[in-house]
């Protein structure tokens, strides 16, 4: 990876491991929760900590927080975002443990899910508390009250739209025979996916003091990042298959993905045998014929590949777009070459 990107994923890694610690000191208990009784102690923390610090520690791409600390640097902000990382990273890790428990996953980043290794119970409670927590790097951020009341409102509302999506992806796969038009889709996948690209991209660039209006606009362009990334995610699922995961798992969950949703406008008399694959593949498992049939019906059709080159121009489209608004900065041209690596399967 280029150089450039490395030493500040070093520094992200730095930052999010101190924010989220291995055992938490005073301070750190006192900023996070302001004040405890007496009797608490740090046994009584780890339920909270240990289940999120284990999926944080499994790596990911980090590709949202690098996205807040470069669009920081467009706006001539500098090396500020890095201690607001935490709200964009924190809130994913908190939504891959809801969303493996939802999806009723076995694996996440190579390893059992979070709710397989610490209890439902312990993984439901943790990851709504690290949402939470996430936010308390706002209080802690040297900025006005106004900068800070803006960082949290952009913050709840990008978390409130990620609910929203979530809500529909789940009303969609619970139902075999229901799917969703292309339109809806992508309005699912824009608040479920875009929306923490939009928070990385909005945030960088209100802490760097970018005017409320401009860092609105440029979130929206980060976000249909957030969309071609989902898109190529979920074509991945359905040929190589995910690091972590396993090929066709999201046929097995029952979710409608962007190739399925173009097969069946190119062939609408396809809905029955396609529900009903769905069906065998969420009762018979990963191992269901189902599922490669699922996936050899797609293939032929076409469909994945269109799904794949849709990603891909809507990457591609932004990335041209994000270069003509800011034509020469070098942090423009570095938030392009990411974007652009995703092409390459190399984010």
């Amino acid at each position: 990876m280029n150089i450039e990107y490395t030493r500040r994923l070093e520094k992200i890694e730095e930052v999010l491991a101190s924010a989220l610690p291995e055992r938490p000191d005073n301070d750190w208990i006192n900023s996070s929760f302001a004040g405890i009784p007496d009797a608490v102690r740090p046994v009584h923390l780890s339920p909270l900590t240990e289940s999120c610090r284990d999926l944080l520690l499994r790596g990911g791409k980090r590709w949202r927080p690098l996205l807040m600390v470069l669009s920081c640097e467009l706006a001539g902000g500098g090396d500020r975002a890095y201690g607001l990382v935490p709200l964009v990273e924190f809130s994913h890790t908190a939504s891959l443990i809801h969303d493996d428990i939802e999806d009723a996953s076995d694996e996440r980043r190579g390893k059992p899910a979070v709710h397989l290794l610490y209890g439902s119970d312990t993984a439901i409670n943790s990851a709504s508390w690290l949402y939470f927590h996430a936010q308390s790097v706002i209080d802690s951020f040297p900025s006005s009250d106004t900068l800070r009341l803006n960082l949290y409102r952009s913050a709840s509302r990008e978390l409130r739209r990620l609910h929203l999506g979530q809500a529909m992806d789940i009303a969609w796969h619970r139902s075999q025979d229901k799917i969703p038009a292309r339109a809806e889709y992508e309005a699912m996948v824009t608040l479920k996916t875009g929306t923490l690209a939009r928070m990385a991209g909005e945030i960088g660039m209100l802490a760097a003091g970018a005017e409320e209006g401009d860092a609105v606009e440029y979130g929206k362009l980060c976000a249909r990042i957030g969309v071609g990334f989902q898109i190529l995610d979920d074509v991945k699922n359905l040929t190589t298959g995910n690091p972590g995961k396993k090929r066709g798992d999201d046929v097995v969950e029952g979710k409608k993905s962007l190739p399925v949703i173009m097969h069946l406008e190119r062939s609408q008399g396809d809905l029955e045998r396609i529900a009903s694959l769905f069906k065998r593949a969420r009762e018979e498992g990963i191992q269901s014929d189902a599922v490669e049939e699922v996936i050899s019906v797609l293939q032929e059709s076409g469909a994945i590949e269109s799904a794949r080159a849709y990603g891909c121009q809507l990457i591609s489209q932004t990335c041209l777009t994000l270069r003509g608004r800011y034509p020469g900065n070098k942090s423009a041209d570095l938030i392009a070459v990411l974007f652009e690596s995703m092409l390459e399967g190399g984010v």
